[in-house]
């Protein structure tokens, strides 16, 4: 969850915000809380995306 932008931020939540929450089976969830700053949506959406993969790949 977050906010990818153009607008829609805040100061407690600015565009480039994004939680990112994942979990194995019976395992801890592994949260992480990032800032991309402000940049175009879909490149926010796709940093976001390749964060989540790499916090998989960790798990496995």
């Amino acid at each position: 969850t977050g906010v990818a932008g153009p607008g829609g931020g805040t100061a407690q939540k600015p565009v480039g915000l994004v939680h990112i929450a994942v979990m194995r089976m019976g395992g801890s969830p592994l949260h992480e809380r990032c800032t991309f700053g402000k940049r175009a949506r879909s490149e926010i959406r796709e940093m976001t995306v390749a964060r989540a993969f790499e916090m998989l790949s960790a798990l496995a």
